[in-house]
């Protein structure tokens, strides 16, 4: 059976609860996958009030996700972590599905 989970850190939950108090009321962050890229997938992250019956939701300390079915099968067992460095501050999915990445880790292929 295929891992559906998807974890989320303390530091990537305090940043999505943060940038959820800019956006309308009942909003949340959603997770995708789309096609394209320079290794084949990409990751989408955008903000959405709409839930589908087929998502998987995840809540943690205040944050809410949403991750549709079909991206379910590319990031099961994946983690959401939010990096800040000297340089730069992303989100990161550590993906142990992804055969290889691209550098800046927005890209994948499985």
């Amino acid at each position: 059976m295929e891992d559906k989970t998807f974890e989320l850190t303390e530091s990537a939950a305090k940043r999505i609860v943060t940038l959820m108090e800019n956006e309308s009321d009942g909003a949340f962050l959603r997770i995708g996958v789309d096609g394209g890229g320079c290794s084949g997938f990409k990751y989408s992250f955008d903000f959405d009030t709409n839930k589908n019956d087929d998502d998987l939701i995840i809540e943690k300390d205040g944050a809410i996700v949403a991750i549709d079915a079909t991206s379910q099968e590319f990031v099961g067992g994946s983690v959401l972590d939010y990096v800040e460095t000297l340089g730069a501050s992303h989100f990161e999915v550590k993906n142990p599905n992804a055969s290889a990445s691209c550098g800046c880790g927005n890209s994948f292929s499985v």
